[in-house]
């Protein structure tokens, strides 16, 4: 039963070695949804968020598709998804999540979504959570061969056991909009909010919490405008630390982004970062509101907003605890929980000796 939160991946660089893994991977391509979890008994069919938020309003279509194409009493794992154009459509989806009634409607029979299967928790009376992968995935195919079509709307992935083909799903899908590839050890049990997984994508993206905003330097009271967006990831006490900045928009955006956040604004005092609201000295971890030693004086005070809104970005790499370089805002996320929003989602840069690089010894004293 509800609620149950899904299992996560761990971002890798590059296809990994199946023979490194006790009992192998199993490779499958990584769509761009939301993430969905479906609970059917009978008539009763609920879809879940990867926050465990409700989604079954927003997807009328597919609790129909559900009901007709699912066994009668699972827990399947999977993902929602737009297509059109032969492309997958995060934009689209987006819009499905909509508060009024009649606009899900339209949008169900406009952009209708689909659902591709790629775990199963439980099949009649059945916890399979404790079970290998392997056999899930095994009674998973069992269980929706009979039922699912090519056609649609829901789909059981795709799947291989070959590096060497998950590599040529890794350049070639993305032109479909899929966004990479996930590897999944065969032996491992489905541990809820666990990163067990690992996702191989194209480019480094992280979910980050937004926190705060500073005004553009051409921002006047007549026409104010966004300069940055301030960024946070918990860390693993809780708290939410300062990573960065978004900060490449056109003026059209930079106005608009401040109408969107302008509801979020907070008292300093209620915020997380408020014990740096009095800080006025250069500090080493460029917090918000604080001088660095490259400020030169200049203003670097911050409107606060309540941590409630989730962020994905591109970004280089890291440097300490930060973000090295200005991170690339991508989409907004309403699918997220920004307590989920760690540094346990990056990516883990293999250590390497500087001697090595230098060519020569190096001093450690």
């Amino acid at each position: 039963m509800p609620p149950v939160r899904p299992m996560l991946a761990k971002a890798v660089k590059g296809v990994p070695d199946p023979a490194k893994f006790d009992d192998g991977l199993l490779f499958e391509p990584k769509w761009d949804g939301f993430r969905c979890l479906v609970f059917r008994d009978g008539d009763e069919i609920e879809l879940t968020s990867r926050n465990t938020k409700p989604l079954t309003r927003y997807f009328p279509e597919m609790v129909a598709a559900v009901r007709e194409q699912l066994p009668e009493r699972c827990v399947l794992d999977g993902e929602l998804f737009v297509a059109h154009g032969g492309r997958l459509r995060f934009e689209s989806l987006q819009e499905r999540i909509h508060p009024a009634a009649s606009r899900v409607a339209t949008l169900a029979e406009a952009t209708p979504a689909g659902f591709v299967a790629f775990d199963v928790l439980a099949l009649g009376d059945d916890d399979l959570s404790g079970r290998p992968f392997a056999e899930r995935r095994a009674r998973l195919a069992e269980a929706l061969s009979p039922l699912v079509g090519t056609g649609g709307p829901t789909y059981l992935t795709r799947t291989t056991t070959d590096p060497e083909v998950a590599q040529r799903w890794f350049e070639q899908f993305e032109g479909a909009g899929l966004d990479g590839v996930i590897a999944k050890p065969l032996g491992a049990r489905y541990a809820q909010n666990t990163r067990t997984m690992m996702k191989i994508k194209h480019e480094r993206t992280a979910d980050v919490v937004v926190a705060g905003y500073r005004l553009h330097k051409t921002s006047t009271p007549e026409q104010p405008l966004l300069g940055s967006l301030l960024l946070g990831l918990q860390d693993e006490a809780g708290r939410l630390q300062h990573v960065g900045v978004a900060a490449s928009f056109t003026a059209r955006r930079r106005a608009e982004l401040l109408e969107e956040l302008r509801p979020l604004e907070t008292d300093v005092g209620e915020h997380p970062w408020s014990e740096w609201a009095d800080w006025a000295i250069a500090n080493p971890d460029r917090v918000p509101g604080t001088q660095s030693r490259w400020s030169a004086g200049k203003d670097l005070s911050f409107v606060p907003l309540r941590p409630e809104r989730v962020l994905e970005v591109g970004y280089d790499h890291m440097e300490g605890a930060r973000f090295r370089h200005t991170a690339q805002f991508k989409r907004w996320r309403p699918d997220r929980d920004p307590a989920s929003c760690g540094y346990d989602q990056l990516e883990e840069p293999v250590r390497y000796d500087l001697a090595e690089v230098l060519g020569g010894r190096v001093r450690t004293e």
